[in-house]
């Protein structure tokens, strides 16, 4: 699949206005701000999908796990054109599609519905699984989740499967606020690299750092980005 990405409707610098745009009491602020960057990235660089290719069966899949911090992906969705920002300024409301957990049927260009922890990467190796059942070997599928989201038993189980089951079209981001039980110096690195996953660790702010991690070759692996950010306040 050629990768055409269209220019975005907005750039970076204005994710900041765009996410300011989205109040209430619900915001989830923090765990949304961490992922800013990442998604910035993969959206701006990375991912083969955009409003025109969003139904396309060669299109890159990107999950957002950590649903319950919605704020950023809505924001640079919006950027990117998948929908109007207008309506960003009624996040969370009554009849607003952009809830505080996304749901697939009503926000443009998401995947799933999410917020719950620990689903993201399970679905993310269903998909992969899906596509090559499929014949669709080009399609990257890439899965956002948070460090404590590591926690939880499905997720145990989608790494350990994923390595030795090759899935090399599988990408995960870990977001690493220091909130989880990996929090040792390259805990969550090594737990990947035991199930036989590629893995690279950045500064999740740096966004020549993430795209060079991104981008990494990983053949016959699937690939895991640890990104870390500051503790979430």
């Amino acid at each position: 699949m050629t990768k055409t990405i269209p220019p975005p409707v907005h750039g970076y610098d204005a994710l900041g206005a765009l996410m300011s745009l989205m109040t209430g009491d619900e915001k989830h602020g923090p765990a949304a701000t961490s992922t800013l960057d990442a998604l910035w990235v993969l959206y701006d660089r990375v991912l083969r999908v955009s409003p025109g290719t969003a139904g396309s069966p060669g299109r890159d899949r990107f999950l957002l796990s950590k649903g319950h911090g919605p704020m950023a992906y809505y924001a640079v969705l919006a950027a990117r054109g998948f929908f109007a920002e207008e309506l960003l300024t009624g996040f969370g409301s009554y009849d607003s599609p952009l809830g505080h957990h996304p749901d697939r049927l009503l926000v443009p260009g998401a995947e799933i519905g999410s917020g719950s922890l620990g689903h993201g990467l399970p679905l993310a190796v269903g998909s992969v699984l899906g596509l090559r059942a499929q014949g669709l070997d080009d399609p990257r599928v890439w899965v956002l989740t948070g460090d404590a989201e590591l926690d939880e038993g499905s997720n145990h189980e989608a790494i350990a499967y994923a390595g030795p089951a090759g899935l090399e079209q599988l990408h995960t981001v870990v977001i690493d606020n220091a909130s989880a039980t990996y929090t040792r110096p390259g805990g969550m690195a090594a737990r990947f690299e035991a199930a036989g996953w590629s893995v690279r660790a950045v500064d999740g702010r740096d966004h020549e750092a993430l795209y060079a991690a991104f981008t990494a070759p990983h053949p016959g692996r699937p690939h895991a980005v640890i990104a870390r950010v500051a503790p979430a306040r």
